[in-house]
């Protein structure tokens, strides 16, 4: 049972822990709806390559190629929910500070908003498409480079400018801070600044983060707003007065959401990390119309799959664990991870 601490006539204030409003919602992605729906089936249709168009024969453009897609499935899966009672005897004897309505709101701001802001930042680390691993943490020194340097990946990899943040956990934000090349947050207004946003690099809005609230060994992370959907499906609050069993309140609340990385736009996610903690890619060896795939990471899981889809998040992906047949113009990819460590890179090998 928990303490309950009673007022004295000279003590008629709570003193309220400190909180700080969603960091995540702003680069939150809302393509996709889950209205009335726990599954949503995900269909990217792929692409063929050009041909040298011929002046001759039948098939001019080039032989044709069935059009195929890969199919991601989303399923919401975080449904959490509190409770607690304001009995009438301790809310009189401690002058009222634990107002019905003040204590859910301060659930919400210091448990509900901090919780799944963690969240979405675990799961945005874990199914970033660029995941890089650093030999060390970043410097005072280095640390505008390795930004840069993501922000040309991303480039690299066609990812819209427009819409990407940057988030920094406060230890290297610092270090950001103090370098020469960091634009400052005059021009950006109070406004922005109460939504975490304190200045802008390579074109991308920064966002301070407490350090507790990243994942474990990731140092920065950059992410284009489009490159999740992160559906708040139920957010609901109930105070009950006097009901069956209790003289005061009670207070519910329950908060059904989820966080999921779209597969064709997962490199709209750079995530910096301890190379320690980033799984190393898998080889992909065939012979004998056998393709046997290795991990060279320790208790980790290998993915694949042979039609060409992204292992990380297509459905037809299989766990690896023989050798698995093969034929001429298969396409093998496969990537692991582990239970606590970030995805590898894809290896990629056609037969």
């Amino acid at each position: 049972m928990s303490a309950i601490n009673y007022a004295t006539a000279f003590s008629p204030k709570v003193a309220e822990s400190f909180f700080k409003e969603s960091l995540t919602d702003s680069a939150t992605g809302k393509d996709y709806s889950f209205s009335g729906a726990k599954t949503v089936r995900v269909f990217t249709v792929d692409t063929v390559p050009l041909n040298n168009y011929s002046r001759t024969g039948a098939n001019r453009y080039g032989e044709p190629v069935e059009l195929g897609d890969t199919v991601q499935e989303l399923v919401m899966g975080d449904d959490k929910s509190f409770a607690m009672t304001i009995d009438k005897g301790n809310q009189a004897d401690q002058m009222n500070i634990k107002g019905a309505a003040r204590a859910m709101k301060r659930e919400t701001e210091q448990v509900v908003v901090p919780y799944i802001d963690k969240y979405r930042f675990d799961k945005w680390a874990r199914g970033a498409g660029i995941v890089k691993g650093l030999s060390g943490a970043p410097t005072k020194a280095n640390i505008v480079e390795l930004i840069f340097d993501a922000g040309a990946e991303m480039d690299n990899r066609l990812v819209p400018a427009a819409g990407r943040t940057l988030f920094l956990p406060n230890t290297y934000y610092k270090l950001l801070a103090l370098s020469d090349q960091f634009i400052g947050v005059d021009r950006l207004g109070e406004k922005a600044l109460s939504k975490g946003v304190v200045g802008e690099v390579d074109g991308m809005t920064v966002k301070r983060v407490p350090d507790s609230y990243f994942p474990a060994d990731v140092y920065f992370m950059v992410k284009w707003k489009g490159s999740t959907v992160d559906p708040v499906k139920l957010q609901d609050a109930k105070i009950h007065k006097d009901p069956p069993g209790l003289s005061g309140n009670l207070l519910e609340g329950r908060i059904y959401h989820d966080a999921f990385v779209i597969g064709a736009k997962a490199d709209g996610i750079y995530v910096a990390a301890a190379a320690s903690a980033v799984t190393a890619a898998p080889t992909v060896t065939v012979a004998n119309n056998k393709a046997a795939i290795a991990s060279a990471t320790g208790g980790a899981v290998v993915r694949y799959t042979l039609d060409g889809s992204d292992p990380r998040y297509s459905d037809s992906a299989k766990v690896y664990s023989a050798a698995v047949d093969v034929h001429a113009g298969d396409r093998v990819r496969a990537y692991a991870c582990t239970e606590s460590g970030y995805a590898s890179a894809v290896t990629d090998k056609t037969v």
